[in-house]
């Protein structure tokens, strides 16, 4: 499911309703929690949170006239993923995230290298990605994305 928006509130807005909610309060999470610098805008057709140009000039190696992204929310086909990279490239941030979800959530962690799936939105663990977010600072990242990732 691709929506076309120009705004995060112009994405919500075009969510069917069981998903509205959801995406909202995960959005306000990510606000909420997010170290000052990422900004939060739309990315990949996505709700993204990136390290503007302003805080890391040299942008995405993948395309630098891009902001270099850390977080983005998308509602799918069949579920709503949460995509951040510092899971993706941490490996302790990973393993700590792993460890915590059975805390939160009773059914099994659906994920990918990136990517966090939750298909009902009822077991969406708010608390969980409170606390994932507080974890990085833009500057964390970039120095874990130009440690790892940038080659």
């Amino acid at each position: 499911m691709t929506i076309d928006a120009k705004t995060p509130d112009e994405y919500i807005a075009q969510l069917p309703p069981e998903r509205k909610e959801a995406v909202s309060k995960l959005r306000k999470t990510i606000q909420e929690n997010l170290p000052k610098g990422f900004k939060e805008c739309i990315s990949y057709k996505m709700i993204g949170y990136v390290v503007p140009h302003s805080l890391y000039p040299h942008g995405y190696h993948c395309d630098p006239k891009l902001p270099l992204p850390f977080i983005n929310i998308a509602s799918q086909k069949n579920f709503v993923a949460l995509y951040h990279s510092g899971i993706y490239a941490d490996k302790k941030l990973l393993d700590w995230f792993v460890g915590e979800y059975p805390k939160y959530v009773k059914t099994k962690l659906d994920m990918g290298k990136s990517c966090i799936r939750f298909k009902n939105m009822e077991n969406i663990p708010y608390g969980l990605i409170a606390e994932l977010c507080q974890k990085m600072t833009p500057e964390d990242w970039i120095n874990l994305y130009e440690k790892n990732i940038k080659k």
